[in-house]
């Protein structure tokens, strides 16, 4: 059982492969002015939740944890159809989370589309890093990424288990008010008030389904979060039958997703 964090993404990093990447990311001047961005247009401007560096962290690392329980049960799609192998279907993984919201430096409206355009160059520029010695597969990669970009919204169904790992995992920060449904500072509504409601989302394996994720509530104005978020997110990831969400008040279970 993992709580969903920040500091989640460190678990993940024991490959060089992946290590290398993140390092990469944190450092690029391009993708943190984006992340930068994304945040001043969301939260100062529109009063929304946070979408910026630190969201970026927390859904790599729960996007890792997701995909790692999910490939106990199936094969990663890349892997499957011959792009490549399981590490560099973690890279997926790994980009497709951490990339996923920079769009949002342009506008939210259609900012899954925006992410896709804006990390076109970027990807050309760290998978070339990481696959210096092969670039058809930095392109495959490349296409894999971009296609779990473009799927994050929830409108838009996954076609591989690394994006339905990114998807789902957009949906797990929301714990202490970081509510993935936006809603403005300080406006008592049911965005605002159920946003407070979430205390802890932990990721386990489940007894039935590989993947099950906890979300402890301060009361039941959470369920509105975990309908309107994690239940849409789920039923587009492609990979539905093999997730459930958990709901728990006070120790006792009062939702199953």
């Amino acid at each position: 059982m993992v709580i969903v964090s920040s500091r989640l993404i460190h678990s993940h990093l024991g490959s060089p492969l992946l290590a290398e990447t993140f390092n990469l990311l944190q450092e690029d001047l391009e993708v943190q002015s984006y992340l930068r961005m994304a945040n001043i247009m969301a939260v100062k401007r529109l009063g929304y939740n946070d979408h910026g560096p630190v969201h970026a962290k927390i859904i790599a690392g729960s996007a890792l944890e997701i995909f790692k329980l999910l490939t106990t049960r199936v094969e990663p799609s890349s892997v499957v159809h011959g792009v490549c192998g399981y590490d560099d279907a973690q890279l997926v993984v790994l980009l497709g989370a951490y990339l996923h919201d920079v769009g949002n430096a342009v506008h939210r409206i259609d900012h899954e589309q925006s992410s896709t355009f804006l990390s076109m160059s970027i990807l050309d520029r760290i998978l070339n890093r990481v696959y210096h010695d092969d670039h058809e597969l930095a392109y495959r990669i490349k296409c894999e990424v971009l296609h779990a970009l473009f799927s994050s919204n929830d409108a838009v169904p996954c076609l591989s288990v690394e994006a339905g790992a990114v998807t789902i995992a957009d949906g797990t920060d929301m714990a202490e008010g970081r509510s993935r449904v936006p809603y403005l500072s300080g406006k008592n509504d049911i965005h605002s008030i159920s946003a407070q409601a979430i205390k802890k989302v932990e990721i386990l394996r489940g007894k039935e389904k590989p993947v099950s994720i906890q979300v402890t509530m301060e009361n039941p104005a959470g369920i509105f979060q975990i309908e309107e978020v994690m239940g849409r997110k789920i039923r587009s990831s492609g990979v539905q039958e093999l997730v459930e969400v958990i709901a728990t008040m006070n120790g006792e279970k009062i939702k199953t997703l």
